[in-house]
């Protein structure tokens, strides 16, 4: 009853919240619930999907109450843990595994596909998931080694100033790759990986001229690539090999030019074996403001674009009215 109410009674709260005609209330481990009779066949239902879960070991969030909340509506009959998928790999007590549907279609993919590009924005799991993924291949011996790259392009922040040598001016970069590695595997295990070779975490320019055979590869933040870096890096597969792409279109951080995320969207969408998972607000698994957050921007970067379209327009058909 402790992980089903969570930590400060948190996916109470939110179950509430999912279905406001029904009153929750709670006493030991009973759960009743009252209001309308379809409200209250949702929420029942969502609650012992949720209890199910729980006792098949995982771990429950307010994406969980959220998204089967949403799933149940449309069909009650439903079971969250297929609709969810399976989890991937168990880390110290932890399992990570699809929160979404979105997300779920997105790790069937990989398992489907040589090259998928996972494309949504920021707390959408997009490497998260793919990660765990290549951890899993590796542990199943499916792949000899993982490879995690991703482009050092800054963010807004200048990191040429800092002291150091090249690896050390590069770390920032793949910070978040390392933060992510020691999450799903043995921490004291990492360097030892890393030392042999086994897991390889490197900026992107390291990948050119090289053949990578029999290896799972995950590009990160590849909104950042070069349409040339992205045809490199594609160029780079070997036999026996996976790629996973991922990336956010409207995180640019490029100073000027293409984005190879765009345009590997316009030249690859037909190629068999290729595929693109387009995840959306409606799959960001971190805080619920995330979620809001990224709708907000979408709608004032498309107001901002209407805005410019309508101005870039003014003029052409100033002089079209004169001519009549």
């Amino acid at each position: 009853m402790v992980r089903l109410l969570g930590p400060q009674d948190r996916l109470l709260t939110r179950l509430e919240h999912e279905h406001p005609d029904v009153r929750v209330a709670v006493r030991g481990n009973l759960v009743t619930l009252e209001g309308p009779e379809d409200d209250v066949l949702v929420a029942g239902r969502l609650v012992q999907e949720l209890v199910d879960m729980l006792r098949q070991g995982a771990d429950l969030s307010q994406t969980e109450v959220a998204e089967g909340t949403r799933i149940l509506r449309q069909d009650s009959t439903r079971n969250l843990s297929d609709a969810m998928g399976e989890a991937i790999l168990t880390s110290r007590g932890k399992s990570v595994r699809p929160k979404t549907e979105g997300q779920r279609a997105y790790v069937d993919a990989i398992d489907q596909h040589t090259i998928v590009f996972g494309i949504g924005p920021a707390g959408t799991g997009k490497t998260y998931l793919a990660m765990a993924k290549a951890v899993q291949a590796l542990h199943r011996k499916e792949v000899d080694r993982i490879i995690l790259t991703r482009p050092a392009v800054e963010a807004g922040e200048r990191l040429g100033f800092l002291p150091g040598t090249l690896t050390d001016k590069i770390d920032p970069y793949l910070r978040p790759l390392y933060d992510a590695l020691n999450e799903m595997m043995d921490p004291e295990l990492v360097p030892k990986l890393l030392a042999t070779g086994v897991v390889e975490v490197a900026p992107l320019a390291y990948m050119r001229g090289r053949t990578l055979n029999s290896s799972f590869i995950v590009l990160d933040e590849a909104q950042n690539t070069s349409p040339e870096q992205m045809k490199m890096f594609l160029t780079r597969l070997g036999f026996g090999s996976q790629m996973v792409v991922t990336g956010d279109a409207t995180q640019v951080d490029l100073p000027a030019g293409t984005s190879g995320l765009q345009v590997a969207q316009q030249v690859l969408g037909r190629i068999d074996d290729i595929h693109f998972s387009m995840l959306t607000s409606a799959d960001v698994v971190r805080h619920t403001l995330v979620g809001e957050i990224v709708d907000a921007y979408t709608e004032h970067d498309q107001k901002q674009m209407a805005k410019q379209a309508r101005k870039a327009q003014g003029p052409h058909h100033q002089q079209r009215g004169r001519g009549r």
